[in-house]
């Protein structure tokens, strides 16, 4: 394991300068830069712009240097801790993520808790249960889960809560909390408005995953040596528990690395409908208006998370399933 651990954190370097380059590269790609439009923007209005502050604007962010050096100002100044600033807020990048990490971690963990916590028990019921009346049931709301848009679902809770209600499913505070400092009065607010978020990010993933431990598991309990432990008299739960299920959870537990990447970004689409101030919408945003350094910053940070979180995923793999120790012994 130990051998597996250094192989990957030495691979880790040149992965992430490689996509480093490549995220760099595509962010330029879009004709102009951030200055191009927002001059086009205020033109619109009909504002105007003095020539000396665009060359005074593009000096102070390095637009008027070749993109590889612009790159290699970024690189230097990202191996030190500093992600920059954002042309459009003005603010440190570092800044910027760190006022929305917090909220954006606490809803995409508790999703997954939610998830998980709904999906493996009901995944193994519909297994166990193949062809009864609740693994119909089950498996008719997995479809509808899987078949309706995370947004579309956003919008409708919305909808209920404000025409039935008379209250708004949007944001993840009330008024009174909005701009007001941590306490335990605001966690507690934070908490009552998190459930809509979760239901309306996970209802996706839930149904997706009880199709996947079903199919899996269904799997495992047609195999030999479950057949072979039921004639030898080994009590159904603990067969159940100790080897089909476990291999079965493979799937989820290699999902891993999606998972914390998905933890930094959330679900943008969502976010947006909903009001959330998560990193999502933040990023979308960064993109559209060529906003590099931040969304340079927040692209490295999710692909930095995606190896680390496969690297997770692996690990767990090689502890939960032994047929992968065996093969690793055997090379």
């Amino acid at each position: 394991m130990l051998h597996v651990i250094l192989h990957r954190l030495l691979w880790l370097i040149p992965t992430l300068l490689v996509i480093s380059i490549i995220s760099f590269a595509i962010i330029q790609l879009p004709p102009g830069d951030y200055l191009t439009a927002y001059i086009s923007a205020l033109g619109e209005t009909g504002e105007t712009v003095d020539e000396a502050e665009v060359e005074a604007l593009r000096k102070r962010y390095n637009l008027d240097e070749p993109i590889y050096v612009q790159y290699l100002k970024w690189m230097s100044r990202l191996v030190r801790g500093d992600f920059g600033m954002s042309f459009e807020w003005n603010r440190p990048v570092k800044q910027l993520i760190g006022e929305r990490i917090l909220l954006t971690t606490i809803i995409s963990l508790v999703t997954l808790l939610f998830t998980w916590a709904l999906a493996i028990p009901i995944g193994i019921y519909s297994a166990v249960k193949q062809y009864s009346w609740g693994d119909y049931a089950f498996t008719f709301l997995g479809f509808i889960g899987l078949a309706t848009p995370n947004f579309l679902l956003a919008l409708i809770c919305m909808y209920v809560g404000y025409s039935v209600f008379g209250i708004s499913a949007g944001g993840l505070f009330s008024a009174a909390y909005q701009n007001a400092p941590w306490s335990v009065g605001k966690f507690m607010d934070l908490f009552a408005h998190l459930w809509i978020p979760v239901i309306v990010i996970g209802t996706a993933g839930t149904a997706g995953l009880i199709r996947v431990m079903r199919a899996n598991l269904l799997d495992e309990l047609r195999k030999q040596y479950v057949i072979a432990a039921r004639a030898k008299g080994v009590p159904k739960l603990k067969l159940l528990l100790k080897y089909p299920v476990r291999v079965a959870l493979n799937p989820l537990i290699s999902t891993i690395g999606w998972v914390l990447p998905s933890i930094v970004s959330g679900a943008v689409i969502v976010s947006v409908v909903l009001g959330l101030p998560t990193t999502g919408p933040l990023l979308l945003r960064a993109l559209m208006n060529q906003d590099m350094y931040l969304a340079g910053s927040m692209v490295m940070m999710l692909s930095a998370l995606t190896v680390i979180g496969t690297l997770i995923s692996d690990l767990l793999l090689l502890w939960l399933d032994p047929r992968i120790r065996y093969e690793q012994r055997e090379r």
